[in-house]
């Protein structure tokens, strides 16, 4: 009986530690962060897939970046939470393999992502006129498919290279880890430069580049040719061609809109004129290039707190053989990380008021 009995206390506190409420509430959170994540991204690939207005090639990224970070949201965040509440790998090797794989590829493309759209939006700014003519559906798709080409090749070396894991002792019981180590530095300079230092410098300075551009655009709309532009911001029907509005130097993107642009709602108001005319006069000259401001820190910002920690320690702990850090820490930097793909959608699209707009409309018409 005493066996027995042990055996059955042993088991009590297995399941009393499992489910208690510090891990019970901790689970639920990531798990409404999954949900959340999965609903959003959900939502913004629905809305350019169902609006025509927004098939367009240069939401074609911006859809790709979404299905990049629903796929964290559905395959490798659930994964997470059971590895998190179990304390130890309960999946197997084979699993463990692919999820691994599934989460390395996917949060480098979605990184790679918003290194493209960086690159995507100083174009259209600094060269609108020439770069609405090249940006094409052919193109957009080529694209997407050269980051996820990127990504695995990136991702895939030191996946195949790294220690398999063996299950070891914790106190009483075997426990098995999932994660990626490597003997040598050079794998972890080469996964954690080509995910995220590289973009990041490209984002940078491309974000730097953009700033500047909408900076010369404010100076001279202050400057030589205020009034110039303040005729040529007052349309009257049939007096402007497609020409006149692509080379007019209030064009700070080009005339296709796309989610990563910033909103113009507000910039310009409605006068009728005493003939019935419709007369559209620029109200805010400068706001624009606020919203474009504004709207890149919020992406730069995001992408540098959600990722840098994360990378910084897989440096230091790969490179410093004495370095480690608790479970706790790796955890909280991991879904720090997948927070970036709930925040994405939210910065690209949910703030953005045409997007609002066309969301509002289709769920008005359904």
């Amino acid at each position: 009986m005493d066996p027995i009995n042990c055996s059955s206390v042993d088991l009590s506190d297995v399941l009393a530690s499992k489910m208690s409420p510090s891990k019970i509430l901790l689970s639920l959170t990531l798990s409404f962060l999954a949900v959340a994540t999965t609903a959003i991204n959900s939502l913004v690939i629905t809305a350019i897939l169902i609006t025509h207005k927004l098939h367009q090639p240069a939401n074609y990224l911006i859809c790709s970046l979404a299905v990049t970070d629903l796929l964290v949201a559905v395959l490798v965040m659930p994964v997470s939470i059971v590895y998190i509440a179990e304390e130890t790998w309960v999946l197997g090797p084979i699993v463990c393999h692919l999820w691994l794989g599934v989460d390395v590829t996917c949060c480098t493309c979605s990184i790679l992502h918003l290194a493209a759209i960086a690159l995507d939006r100083y174009r259209a700014i600094t060269d609108a006129v020439a770069y609405s003519q090249k940006r094409t559906y052919k193109r957009a798709i080529i694209t997407i498919l050269a980051l996820w080409t990127l990504s695995v090749l990136v991702s895939l070396p030191p996946l195949v290279l790294r220690k398999f894991p063996l299950e070891h002792k914790d106190g009483e019981r075997e426990v098995m880890d999932c994660l990626i180590e490597h003997d040598h530095v050079a794998f972890t300079v080469y996964s954690t430069f080509g995910a995220f230092y590289i973009p990041l410098t490209l984002i940078l300075v491309l974000y730097y580049k953009i700033y500047k551009a909408a900076e010369t655009l404010r100076n001279r709309r202050g400057s030589s040719r205020l009034v110039k532009q303040t005729v040529s911001s007052v349309l009257l029907p049939g007096m402007s061609s497609d020409k006149d509005i692509a080379l007019s130097p209030d064009t700070f993107c080009p005339v296709e809109k796309s989610f990563s642009d910033p909103s113009t709602d507000g910039e310009r108001m409605r006068i009728t004129s005493s003939s019935g005319n419709l007369i559209k006069v620029r109200r805010n000259p400068g706001a624009r290039e606020r919203r474009a401001a504004l709207t890149f820190g919020l992406i730069l910002g995001a992408f540098v707190v959600c990722w840098l920690p994360f990378f910084l320690k897989e440096v230091i702990v790969n490179i410093c053989p004495n370095c480690s850090t608790s479970a706790v820490l790796t955890d909280f930097l991991t879904w720090l990380g997948y927070l970036n793909s709930l925040i994405n959608p939210l910065i690209y699209t949910i703030f953005n008021e045409d997007f609002k707009k066309h969301l509002v409309h289709k769920c008005y018409v359904n």
